[in-house]
C-alpha cells in the first residue's frame, strides 16, 4: 500500500517530527511550548482558510434604509452597516476586542447596543453605539457580566441579564433618556434572560434555566417589577424560543411539554390555553419569530443538523410558501418592522455565513443575499460537503443497536485517508451542516478525512438522548469515540493507523478521555480548552456557572460523587495517555480556567509523552483574534503532520 504524502511533505520534502528537545518560546500575548515553526509556505496557504469571513445579521435599520451586521475585515468581528443587498459593508466600532452582540433600536436608526468583554473574560458589559457620533459608551455599570440585552418596541427601555453577587442572576431595566438603571428581578437559583418584550411593553418574557430538563418561563412588568410564572404546573419542561403574537395576548413558544422534542404552541397569557402547532414535527424546533402587526410567523426546524424554515399565515394558520434556501443552518431570523420581509443568517458547508433577505409581499419574490462573504480567494466548488452517517454503538435501544449520528468530510483525492475525529463542546451541544475552515483545510488541502459524531448527550436528537451521559453515566458517551473507531477500522477508504481525535471544551475533555482510553489505537489529540479533571474544573470555574455544570456532571460537594469524578478525570488517569498530545488555551477563560491545560500538560510530560502547549494572554475559552486564530491553526497543521503522516516514537503512523 503506498504512504499519503503530507502537504508539508509537498512543501518542504521531509515530515516533521515529534522532538522533546525542541525549544519553548514566548511571545508578547503567545505561549509556545515544543512547537516547531511554521514555514513560510504553509503559513501562506492556512491564512487564506483562515481568512474566510462571515456576516451575522444583527437587525434591520429603524428607519428602513438598510441592515446591520457583525463581520470581520480586521483582527477581530465588529459592527457594520448596509445600505442595500450587496451594498458595501461600511465598519462602525473598531475595538480591539471582538463585538459578542450587537442589537439596533427599533425607534432610532443611529443607536445598537452592543456587548464586549475584555480579553475573553466573557465579563461582558453593555455599551450603546450612536451613529451620529461615531462614539459609544457604556451603559451597564462595569461589574459582572451582563448578555442578551433586549429592547422595547418602543425603544425607550433595554433589558439585559446580569450576574450579581455569588452565583446569582437577575435582569436589569435601563429606561428614559439617560437610560436609568432598576434591578427588577433576581434568584439565587438558574439563569434568568429576556427573551422577548409583548407589543405593548408591558411584559417582558423571561427564561429561568436550572438544568438541561428543568427551565422555566416568567412574565415581567418592568415597571413594577412583579414576575409570574406561566405554564408553572406541567412540571418539569425544556423551554426554547418565545415569540409575542401582535396583539400581546398570545406567546408562541417553543418547549418539549408531552414531547422528545421542542414544539412550537400556541400559548393564551389570560387562560393558560395552548395548542400544539407542529404535531407532525419530530425535530426540535430552533429560532421563532413574530411579525409585529400580527399577519404572520416564522420558525426553524433543525432535521438532523440542517435548518428547515417555515413561515404561518397567522390568521388561516396555513404554511406560506417561500422559495427554499441552500441546505445549511439558520442562525438568526427576524422580521422587517411593518412585516413586509423576513431576513436570516445562513450558514452552509460551502459559505461561512451570509445575511438573506425575501420579501413577503412580492409575487414569486426571490431571496435576496444582502451579503456573499469571502472564502479566502479559495473556489467555494472545492469546499468538501459532508455527509451524514450512522454507526452502531456499543448498546441497545428497544432491542435494536443504538446507532449514533455523524457527518464525514471525505476528501477528494484516493485513500486510505489519514482520520481527524472532531468532537464538539457542550456537552449540550450539536455538530451540524455549518461552515468550518478547519474542517475544510484538513479535508481539502490535508487529505484527511473529518468525522464529526454526535455522540450521547448532544441535543438535536431528543431529551432523552440528551440525557444518555449525566452523571455516572459520563464515559458512555468515550465509549462512542471507540464504537467509532471500530467503524473506521471497516471503511476501506480510512486508515485505522492513521486515526488522531480533536475537542474543544466538553469535546477537549473527550479527547483526553479517549486517550485515556484508547491510545493504543489513536496517533494523537488536539485538546482545545477542554476539561482535564471534573472536580477542579467544577471548583474553579466561574461561581456563576457552578450550579448549572453540576447537575450535568455531577455535585463535587458530595463524597461519593467527588470520588467518582476523580476516578474518571483525565488528569488522574495520565499515566495511560500514550499518544502524542496538543493543549491549546486562552488564559483569561472564565468556563474552562487555564490550570485545566497546565495540569494535564505537566503530567503527561512527567510520564516522558509528547504534549505540545500552545496559549494566548488575550484570549477566553477559544481564540477569537486573527493573529491568535492564524497561530492556533498553524499549530494544529503542524501537530497533524508529525502525528499522522510522519514516524513518530510513540504511534503506528510508518510508512506501510
Amino acid at each position: 500500500m503506498i504512504r499519503q504524502i503530507s502537504f508539508i511533505t509537498l512543501l518542504l520534502g521531509a515530515n516533521l517530527l515529534f522532538d522533546a528537545g525542541s525549544a519553548a518560546a514566548t511571545e508578547s500575548n503567545l505561549i509556545r511550548e515544543f512547537i516547531p515553526a511554521a514555514p513560510p509556505a504553509l503559513t501562506e496557504r492556512i491564512r487564506q482558510y483562515q481568512n474566510t469571513r462571515s456576516a451575522l445579521l444583527a437587525g434591520y435599520a429603524a428607519d428602513g434604509h438598510g441592515m446591520y451586521v457583525i463581520t470581520r475585515f480586521g483582527a477581530t468581528p465588529q459592527l457594520h452597516h448596509i445600505q442595500y443587498p450587496q451594498g458595501a459593508r461600511r465598519q462602525l466600532t473598531f475595538f480591539e476586542e471582538p463585538v459578542g452582540a450587537a442589537v439596533p433600536s427599533p425607534s432610532d436608526p443611529n443607536l445598537v447596543a452592543l456587548l464586549k468583554d475584555q480579553g475573553g473574560d466573557e465579563r461582558f458589559q453593555v455599551y450603546l453605539y450612536d451613529r451620529r457620533t461615531g462614539k459609544s459608551r457604556m451603559i451597564s455599570n462595569g461589574e459582572g457580566r451582563k448578555a442578551w440585552p433586549k429592547w422595547s418596541n418602543a425603544g425607550d427601555q433595554i433589558a439585559w441579564m446580569t450576574t450579581l453577587e455569588g452565583a446569582k442572576r437577575g435582569i436589569v431595566v435601563a429606561h428614559g433618556e439617560g437610560l436609568a438603571q432598576r434591578r427588577v428581578a433576581f434568584s439565587a437559583e438558574g439563569s434568568w434572560f429576556p427573551l422577548a418584550w409583548s407589543p405593548n411593553d408591558e411584559q417582558i418574557a423571561l427564561y429561568r434555566f436550572m438544568s438541561l430538563d428543568r427551565s422555566e418561563l416568567h412574565l415581567l412588568d418592568p415597571l413594577s417589577g412583579k414576575v409570574n410564572q406561566i405554564n408553572a404546573a406541567a412540571g418539569p419542561i425544556g423551554y426554547g424560543r418565545v415569540s409575542f403574537a401582535g396583539n400581546s395576548e398570545h406567546m408562541y413558544i417553543a418547549m418539549d411539554e408531552g414531547r422528545e422534542s421542542l414544539g412550537l404552541f400556541s400559548y393564551e397569557i389570560s387562560t393558560g390555553r395552548k395548542t400544539l402547532l407542529t404535531p407532525d414535527v419530530a425535530y426540535d424546533v430552533e429560532l421563532v419569530a413574530a411579525s409585529a402587526d400580527g399577519s404572520s410567523f416564522a420558525f426553524t426546524v433543525n432535521q438532523e443538523g440542517q435548518s428547515d424554515l417555515r413561515v404561518i399565515d397567522a390568521q388561516s394558520m396555513n404554511p406560506v410558501e417561500i422559495p427554499a434556501l441552500p441546505p445549511g443552518v439558520i442562525s438568526s431570523l427576524e422580521f422587517e418592522s411593518d412585516g413586509s420581509s423576513l431576513a436570516v443568517t445562513l450558514n452552509s458547508s460551502s459559505s461561512p455565513g451570509d445575511v438573506l433577505e425575501l420579501k413577503l409581499d412580492e409575487i414569486n419574490a426571490q431571496w435576496r443575499w444582502w451579503t456573499q462573504s469571502e472564502t479566502g480567494g479559495i473556489p467555494s466548488s472545492t469546499f468538501v460537503a459532508p455527509e451524514r452517517l450512522r454507526y452502531p454503538t456499543f448498546d441497545k435501544v428497544d432491542g435494536k443497536t443504538r446507532t449514533i449520528p455523524a457527518f464525514i468530510y471525505r476528501p477528494a483525492s484516493t485513500g486510505p485517508h489519514p482520520v481527524v475525529v472532531s468532537i464538539h463542546g457542550g456537552p449540550s451541544f450539536q455538530a451540524r451542516m455549518d461552515f468550518s475552515s478547519r474542517h475544510q483545510l484538513l479535508a481539502a488541502e490535508l487529505g484527511i478525512a473529518v468525522i464529526v459524531p454526535n455522540v450521547r448527550g448532544s441535543t438535536g436528537f431528543g431529551k432523552s438522548y440528551q440525557m444518555l451521559d449525566d452523571g455516572r453515566k459520563r464515559e458512555d458517551s468515550v465509549k462512542d469515540i471507540g464504537a467509532l473507531l471500530d467503524w473506521i477500522s471497516t471503511q476501506p477508504d480510512l486508515d485505522q493507523n492513521r486515526v488522531a481525535v480533536m475537542g474543544t471544551s466538553y469535546g477537549g475533555y473527550m479527547v483526553l478521555a479517549s486517550l485515556v482510553h484508547y491510545s493504543d489505537r489513536l496517533a494523537g489529540g488536539i485538546d482545545i480548552v477542554g476539561i482535564s479533571n471534573f472536580v477542579t474544573f467544577l471548583e474553579n470555574t466561574a461561581e456563576y456557572r457552578r450550579a448549572l455544570r453540576r447537575p450535568e456532571y455531577g455535585d463535587e460537594r458530595d463524597p461519593e460523587m467527588r470520588s467518582f469524578l476523580q476516578q474518571i478525570s483525565p488528569l488522574t488517569n495520565a499515566n495511560k495517555i500514550r499518544s502524542p498530545l496538543l493543549v491549546i488555551q486562552g488564559m483569561n477563560d472564565p468556563r474552562v480556567p487555564a490550570s485545566e491545560a497546565e495540569q494535564i500538560v505537566a503530567a503527561v510530560r512527567a510520564n516522558g509523552q509528547h504534549a505540545w502547549y500552545l496559549a494566548a494572554r488575550d484570549e477566553g475559552h477559544g481564540f477569537q483574534k486573527k493573529a491568535n486564530v492564524d497561530a492556533m491553526m498553524e499549530a494544529i497543521v503542524l501537530f497533524l503532520d508529525a502525528a499522522l503522516f510522519a514516524k513518530t516514537p510513540n504511534s503506528s503512523t510508518a510508512t506501510r
